[in-house]
């Protein structure tokens, strides 16, 4: 069995003396695996950095085995460009583990993933950018992965404006104005992830980040047993650490 696709890499472990095994998010098949002769070598080696895009042709006798992968060309090396910016690279981090640690292996809700997360990933150069469109793309992870938000109306009024806050409980957006006595208890809903022409205001990506990660972690996560992580919580600490 053959096929060829676009793949974004997410990550490889070595196997035996010059293999490496490397996990990929591609366009129409999800996100697969398959081993990539020598491409542990230092020659190699950079090709495969997680966060770059490369054309693969996957081999394999069944499509559920581990198969092999012959790796054409890079499309896209967004590793080298992004050296020199730590939160950047924490960002890429992040990125990829939430695929790798969330994704099936062949689940088709990876594809529907991968248009956003490159152009997540190409906007990691712009500083002022990115981070607004990291929290938007883990909403739409939980979206994809069947763990949304209802952020239309209001679970109390059924109101379309005015929508500050979520619920824990539900994930559904709520009108300040109607959960006064328990406002406490409930995420900020930033403006800017229910209103794409909003402006973004201070504390917006702290509050965005909590949000997402809450339900990442008590719904896609916790559904199969694991936490957040790490490189999730490090990105979300150096997010939080930059005034």
């Amino acid at each position: 069995m053959n096929w060829s696709d676009d793949g974004i890499i997410l990550g490889g472990r070595r196997f035996g003396e010059g293999g490496l095994i490397v996990d990929v998010l591609t366009s129409q098949r999800g996100r697969r695996a398959g081993l990539v002769y020598g491409g542990a070598s230092r020659r190699r080696r950079a090709q495969y950095e997680a966060g770059n895009t490369v054309a693969l042709a996957w081999s394999g006798r069944l499509d559920d085995h581990l198969g092999r992968f012959d790796v054409a060309e890079a499309r896209r090396e967004r590793a080298a460009r992004l050296l020199e910016d730590a939160s950047a690279l924490a960002a890429v981090a992040s990125i990829t583990a939430l695929l790798r640690a969330g994704l099936n292996e062949g689940d088709a809700a990876g594809s529907n993933l991968f248009e956003a997360t490159t152009l997540l990933l190409d906007e990691l150069e712009h500083p002022e950018i990115w981070p607004a469109l990291y929290v938007r793309w883990e909403l739409g992870l939980l979206s994809a992965l069947g763990f949304g938000l209802d952020l239309e109306e209001c679970a109390l009024s059924g109101a379309n404006d005015g929508l500050t806050h979520v619920s824990p409980k539900t994930g559904r957006a709520v009108r300040g104005s109607e959960a006064e006595d328990y406002i406490d208890r409930l995420f900020r809903l930033p403006a800017f992830l229910i209103d794409p022409k909003a402006e973004l205001m201070p504390g917006d990506i702290a509050d965005g980040l909590k949000l997402t990660g809450y339900f990442l972690e008590a719904r896609l996560f916790a559904a199969i047993h694991r936490g957040l992580p790490p490189e999730r919580e490090r990105l979300m600490l150096r997010l939080l650490s930059k005034p």
